[in-house]
Formats: structure tokens, C-alpha cells, sequence
């Protein structure tokens, strides 16, 4: 017998839960770095016009997909498509990208967890600033220790999910939603108040063309359009699944715009807690990936109450990552129990061996297999992020757009009336040209991209 589809208990447990599904590891750790390579503030610009042009309208086609079929990806597309099309086979990617995607973000969630520990247990007190970097070192090249967070990582998302949609996902993706939004406001408080932040602040939100074009103006501009629509997690169906638990009540613009919202929110001051802190203690903002775990402790360990706003600090990372995971594994469960009408429990137990199998591999990355390089000169994190982020989601994104708005896929008016049904902000009927002939173009723009 076919299990009773889960649903949401509220509106605002949808948008923090897809909020949260698109509120991770890219805002809290990407958004800042890259505007700090990019030269701050004009990136800052550039970052918000293309997450109102680009990203907001894939939100909603992936959420009328969901919605109007009320089936996860692979489902939907056969639900909406015109008899004897193959728009369906896309949703074999999308559903490869989600378990490509878990396979080392889990990892890196587990890094969250690892350091909230460390600085929680005080593994920091007494180490010296120049040192900082060989806890981030000691930690990549012991499996042992990445496998284990790994694992309580998978493990504890899987529980979770083993409550149900309300009771479990719902529940708790709001709760740490809500903790995570009063952690970040009282982080950048903080952060404002050290001697010096003024200049971090001005760095990151004046705009200081000569720095654009220092950088190069092109440059800015397209990483700023990459950012924009990473940042979302749209193009491999992980928005969609969302849609198929929602009611008819709210058009679908005005709740796109409330979850774009909550994602620009969290990514800008994310920014406000970090650049203020590099500008007071004289540290370069433009540090890559090592930012968050090399660079804050650094800051961390000189700051008064160090510990305590260290420890503050990564477990704000570890909700935003942790809302991320749960979003998706509920989408594995989901596309098991729908293609194969297998009950949630064992969808669960199934999706929780594979995934803490598959996700070795990105763990032994770092020190058994740190010789291995899959694709080019890209170690195993590097490449399955490379397959996901510019690969997956921007094409998955154009398939997406091109079923939504054209005869041969579902059509535009099909899109529209599911999109404007129910209460609210509607999507006005003027942006057909545009996103039929622009918005793919902008889209084939960051596929080519990321293959350069």
C-alpha cells in the first residue's frame, strides 16, 4: 500500500525549510571569500541583480514543477510532460546531482561540527596564532577523525528524517533556522563593535569601482552571476521536492521572493561578521576557501571571549550546513519511496549505507587518496563539486527553464497558471520574451564558464 505523502504543518515551515535548503556552506562560506577576492562591494551589487533576474525565476519554475505534479523529480517530469517527450530523463541527473552533491558536502558539514567541538572543549586555548593552520592540517590528514564527524553528520540527518516531514524536517529545520538567524545578528553586532570594523564595512558594502576594475569588471560581474545562482541550489530538483508538499493557498512568486530573501540576508551578513573582524585584526580578506578555518580562528583565539564567539560562530555554520544536508536526504528518501514505492524506513536505511559509503572517498581525498585526481588536477571534493556546481545545476537550471517556458515542455501558460495560483505576489506575464530568449542566454553564459 502506497505510504501517505508527507506535507508541511505551516507556510513559514516551508520557507525556513527551503530557505535552509538553500542557506548552507555557499553564503556562510563561499558569499564571503569570493566578495573579498572580487574587491567587496561593487561584487556585492552585481551579486544582488542577478539573484533577482536569474535566480528567483528558476526558484519558482522548480517549485511549480513540484507543486503542479505533486511527485518528486523523475515523477513530475513524467506527470507534466507531453506523451512520448523525454524531458524525464533529466530527472535521472538532477537525481544523480543530489546524491553527488551529499557525497562530499556531508564532509565538509562534518568539518562544521569538528570545529564547533574543538572550540567548545577549548582545543584552542593556548595555541599559537601561526599554528592555527596545523589544526586545520592535522584534521584533513587523519580519516579517522573526518570519517567519524562524517558520520555523525549522516547519521544524525537520517534520525531526523526518520520522524516524518512535519514532526522531523519540519521541526527541526525551523528551529535551527531561527537559532541561526539570532546567532548571525548577534555575531555582526559583535562584529561592528571592534576597533577597526569600520573599514571592513566600507570595504564590503561602499561600492569602490577602481578596486572592480582592478580585479577586472568582467571578472566581478561573472563571478558574481556564479554566486548568485549557486547560492540557491537550483538546476538538480533539491527546490522541487518542496514544491510537491505545498498547498495551493500562496502563489508562488511572493514565497520565491521570502526564500531568495532569507538566502540574501544570511549570505550579506555573513559578511558583516567577517570583514569587520579581518579589517580590525589587520587580516587579508581575500584568503579563499581557508577563511573559515584558518583565518576566523586566527581572529578568534585573539579576541576577547574568544572561545565563547568561537564557539557561537561554528555552530552557526554547522545549522546552516546541517539545513542544507537534511533538505536534501529528504529528497533521497523522497525519490526512492516515489520510483520504487519502497516504504520511507527502508528508503532511509537504504540512502543512509549508501551515503556514508559514497562519502569516503571525498574523507580519503585529503590523506590515504590526496595522490588521486579524478578530473584534471582536481582532488575527489574538487572534482564532485566541479560535476555538481558547473555541470549539474547550471544545465540542470536551463532544462528546467526550457520545459517551463516552452510548447515543446510544459508550456508557458501551464507554468504561469500553477505559478499565480493562490494568495499573493503573481509573476506578470510581460517576462515571457525574457525568459524564453534572455535568461537562457545567461544561463548558457555560466555553463560555459565553468567549463573554461
Amino acid at each position: 500500500m502506497e505510504e501517505k505523502r508527507g506535507s508541511f504543518g505551516s507556510r513559514l515551515g516551508f520557507i525556513l525549510v527551503s530557505a535552509g535548503c538553500a542557506i548552507g556552506i555557499g553564503n556562510v562560506w563561499k558569499f564571503p571569500y569570493v566578495t573579498g577576492e572580487n574587491g567587496g562591494a561593487v561584487f556585492v551589487l552585481f551579486y544582488l541583480l542577478f539573484l533577482v533576474v536569474m535566480g528567483l525565476p528558476v526558484v519558482t519554475m522548480e517549485l511549480a514543477v513540484g507543486r503542479a505534479s505533486g511527485k518528486t523529480i523523475l515523477q513530475g517530469y513524467k506527470k507534466l510532460e507531453k506523451p512520448g517527450s523525454k524531458w524525464h530523463i533529466h530527472g535521472w541527473f538532477a537525481m544523480a546531482g543530489c546524491y553527488i552533491l551529499m557525497m562530499y558536502y556531508t564532509t565538509v558539514a562534518g568539518w562544521m561540527v569538528n570545529y564547533f567541538f574543538k572550540f567548545a572543549s577549548g582545543q584552542f586555548e593556548g595555541v599559537k596564532t601561526d599554528a592555527v593552520g596545523d589544526v586545520f592540517e592535522k584534521m584533513l590528514a587523519n580519516p579517522i577523525e573526518m570519517g567519524l564527524f562524517m558520520a555523525i553528520t549522516v547519521i544524525l540527518g537520517f534520525c531526523v528524517l526518520s520522524l516524518g516531514v512535519e514532526k522531523g524536517l519540519e521541526r527541526v529545520t525551523s528551529v535551527m533556522m531561527l537559532g541561526l538567524l539570532f546567532l548571525i545578528i548577534i555575531l555582526a553586532v559583535h562584529s561592528l563593535t571592534l576597533p577597526g570594523a569600520a573599514k571592513g564595512v566600507s570595504f564590503y558594502l561602499l561600492p569602490d569601482w577602481k578596486k572592480a576594475t582592478d580585479v577586472g569588471l568582467w571578472k566581478v560581474i561573472s563571478s558574481a552571476m556564479n554566486q548568485a545562482f549557486f547560492t540557491l541550489s537550483i538546476g538538480i530538483g533539491s527546490l522541487e521536492i518542496f514544491g510537491s508538499y505545498m498547498s495551493k493557498d500562496h502563489a508562488l512568486t511572493g514565497e520565491s521572493i521570502r526564500i531568495c530573501a532569507l538566502d540574501t540576508f544570511v549570505a550579506l551578513i555573513s559578511g558583516l561578521i567577517i570583514f569587520p573582524a579581518c579589517f580590525s585584526y589587520n587580516v587579508e580578506p581575500s584568503q579563499g576557501p581557508s577563511l573559515i578555518f584558518v583565518t576566523l580562528p586566527r581572529i578568534f583565539i585573539n579576541m576577547q571571549w574568544g572561545r565563547l564567539w568561537g564557539t557561537m560562530f561554528f555552530v552557526f555554520m554547522t545549522f546552516a550546513s546541517f539545513s542544507t544536508v537534511t533538505a536534501v536526504f529528504e529528497n533521497l528518501i523522497a525519490i526512492l519511496s516515489d520510483n520504487w514505492g519502497w516504504s520511507r524506513k527502508k528508503s532511509i536505511i537504504v540512502n543512509a549505507i549508501f551515503i556514508l559509503v559514497a562519502s569516503l572517498p571525498c574523507v580519503l581525498g585529503y590523506n590515504v587518496w590526496s595522490n588521486v585526481h579524478l578530473i584534471g588536477a582536481r582532488d575527489v571534493l574538487d572534482s564532485e563539486d566541479f560535476i555538481v556546481s558547473n555541470l549539474l545545476l547550471p544545465i540542470g537550471s536551463l532544462i528546467f527553464l526550457l520545459f517551463c517556458v516552452t510548447k515543446a515542455g510544459w508550456g508557458f501558460d501551464k507554468y504561469m497558471e500553477e505559478t499565480n495560483t493562490g494568495a499573493g505576489m503573481k509573476m506578470p506575464g510581460i517576462f515571457k520574451n525574457y525568459f524564453r530568449f534572455v535568461l537562457p542566454v545567461l544561463i548558457m553564459i555560466i555553463i560555459l564558464q565553468g567549463l573554461i
